[in-house]
């Protein structure tokens, strides 16, 4: 379903989405002793990988949807790869490049979608051991004012019936996400490291990034529209001047681990 989703949104998502703070991947860089290969897993368009590629020489970023690569970032340290749900797991380590290679694996508002019995095992195949981790972060709400903040409280809420489990995990801030990994100090099962991280962005930006959730293409196969022209206006009306640029701050929750030996 997922691959589904995120090629129907592939190029809105692009426009969409926040860039991720540099400094948290100076902050994951700092737990890895080797910087040789990352691998970001559900890349999408390369947001997180090219943040990555920062910090370590070469990023392998995969995603299984082909639609999404297809808008991806370019980065020269970054090789894009499209790994379809067909493919095996060995042919997904030896993709990446074997067993104990990867020093760093990221999976940014990702890994709600993904098989984790299957996923898990490859994580802890592919990893350095010791000195490799794993980090996985989301974000939840987002916060203008306290006007615009309640209207976004009433379209969330009006997506909860066609919310999946995957969507649910991340509304939960990844509270409920197994993680069975050592903790190296951001956040451990059952309590991530909470961030903020900031957006400038104007009006057209949040409906742009509302009508990028995976809710609201759920819904709309349903026949309900999640963001009818009356909701839209009351945000239009709360958020004051069309071409008014305000500041969105995502609530961000990060967990990172290794493998326990």
């Amino acid at each position: 379903m997922a691959d589904h989703l995120f090629n129907k949104q592939a190029a809105i998502y692009s426009e969409a989405r926040p860039r991720y703070p540099s400094e948290w991947f100076s902050m994951l860089a700092a737990l890895t002793p080797q910087h040789s290969v990352a691998w970001d897993v559900g890349t999408g368009n390369g947001q997180a990988a090219i943040g990555v590629a920062e910090q370590y020489k070469k990023v392998i970023a995969t995603d299984i949807s082909d639609e999404q690569l297809k808008h991806a970032i370019p980065h020269p340290q970054v090789q894009y790869v499209h790994t379809p749900l067909a493919m095996s797991d060995d042919e997904l380590v030896s993709l990446i490049g074997g067993e104990d290679s990867v020093d760093l694996i990221t999976a940014a508002t990702a890994v709600q979608w993904f098989d984790l019995d299957r996923f898990y095992p490859i994580v802890k195949r592919v990893l350095r051991k010791p000195g490799g981790i794993i980090a996985v972060w989301c974000y939840g709400s987002m916060e203008f004012s306290p006007e615009i903040d309640g209207i976004l409280r009433r379209f969330f809420e009006l997506g909860i019936p066609f919310q999946s489990q995957s969507f649910k995990i991340a509304l939960q801030c990844y509270k409920t996400l197994p993680f069975p990994f050592e903790s190296v100090g951001v956040g451990c099962e059952g309590q991530p490291l909470e961030l903020d991280m900031r957006k400038e962005m104007s009006f057209q930006g949040l409906l742009k990034f509302l009508r990028s959730l995976p809710v609201v293409h759920i819904a709309k196969e349903e026949g309900v529209d999640l963001l009818p022209e009356e909701l839209l206006k009351e945000f239009e009306r709360a958020w004051g001047e069309p071409e008014m640029v305000r500041t969105a701050i995502y609530k961000t929750y990060m967990l990172a681990g290794k493998v326990k030996l």
